[in-house]
């Protein structure tokens, strides 16, 4: 049977240790380390986060990511978007899972990539100060043909890689940080074509509303918005920080009352991509600093699914996307990935709402 939408799902390599994170955090760090020492900061706070049938797993092993892409196929997922982080000079971080699929063949899935192209701020992660661990550099044209030459080319070569309208799918994660983004756009689309694509289908993501006319106008062929910051309140900022420090509580958004702001009218434009929302609650990272979407379920994940299937259902079978933000993100509270509170069920919802 053929499915409705086309769910691309966000997915973190940080389950493995790297010489940058020993130094930063201590031997032996990894996302795991953050989910396993989160605590509950009110009642009802459902922390720590348990992996189930995949346990604590490490990313350098095959047979996770084996398993990880037979459960996605399984539930109606078209394949992973892999978050990739080229810092500029050629610095790379976190590469070696994604490597090893493309090299090895395995697993059989599709897949894309995703530029993270952010510095990387210790306060992020509840660390002291606010000097970058690693900073984002755009050094010029020298690099963006590099980086093109010797991480995009090979992966989008592969059979398994994810078009759109015949062309490679490229997700930027801070379109707008990239300087003269038109030029940088102009210039992949012109490498893609020396090397026999068609072009790339570009996709900027962004988190505020203002932005999708001026991606868009650099040249991107698709927009995908993450509405996490309409799920609350911008007004009175300064109050609302200053009770959250009084009260020594996270941002508690209850999720059932954001699934109305998590699907926008601008979802069910052809070129504008929604994001499916299951869950999120940063405070593993942030401790009480966070954003917490509290008491998600599966039930009212599926009420939000149904909202964006109705926004895509008009548009084209090849323009379908839907990004689930996400499927391993455990930090963040965001995963589909089962658990010990509800198992498979999140995963089953998106594919009961794709067979309807």
């Amino acid at each position: 049977m053929k499915l409705k939408a086309r769910i691309i799902a966000s997915y973190l390599p940080q389950f493995h240790p790297v010489p940058e994170n020993d130094k930063w955090w201590g031997n032996g760090f990894t996302e795991w380390t953050n989910v396993g020492k989160a605590k509950p900061l009110f009642p009802g706070h459902h922390q720590p986060k348990v992996p189930a049938d995949l346990g604590y797993y490490d990313l350098r092993v095959p047979e996770t990511r084996e398993a990880q892409a037979k459960m996605a196929m399984e539930h109606g997922i078209e394949g992973f978007c892999y978050w990739h982080y080229w810092f500029g000079n050629g610095k790379r971080l976190l590469e070696r899972p994604f490597q090893e699929v493309l090299d090895s063949g395995s697993p059989d899935f599709p897949f894309c990539l995703g530029w993270a192209n952010e510095t990387w701020q210790g306060f992020e992660y509840d660390a002291n100060g606010r000097i970058p661990l690693i900073e984002q550099l755009y050094p010029g044209d020298d690099d963006f043909i590099r980086h093109f030459n010797e991480s995009i080319l090979p992966s989008i070569s592969d059979d398994r890689y994810i078009r759109v309208d015949n062309k490679p799918l490229i997700l930027i994660f801070r379109p707008s940080n990239i300087p003269d983004t038109r030029h940088f756009i102009d210039l992949w689309q012109e490498l893609a074509i020396k090397n026999g694509f068609e072009g790339i289908h570009f996709v900027g993501q962004t988190y505020h509303l203002e932005e999708v006319e001026k991606i868009l106008g650099n040249g991107y062929d698709a927009v995908n918005i993450v509405r996490l910051k309409y799920c609350y309140s911008q007004d009175n900022r300064k109050i609302t920080v200053l009770k959250r420090k009084l009260s020594k509580l996270p941002n508690i958004v209850e999720y059932k009352d954001i699934i109305d702001a998590l699907v926008g009218e601008e979802d069910y434009r052809e070129n504008i991509y929604p994001t499916l929302m299951p869950n999120y609650d940063h405070s593993p990272r942030t401790g009480n600093r966070g954003l917490i979407l509290h008491d998600s379920t599966p039930k009212l994940f599926s009420k939000h699914m149904e909202f964006v299937m109705k926004a895509i259902k008009d548009k084209s079978p090849e323009h379908s996307i839907v990004f689930l933000k996400s499927w391993n993100e455990w930090a963040e509270g965001n995963y589909v990935e089962p658990d010990l509170r509800y198992g498979l069920k999140y995963l089953e919802v998106i594919k009961n709402q794709l067979i309807k």
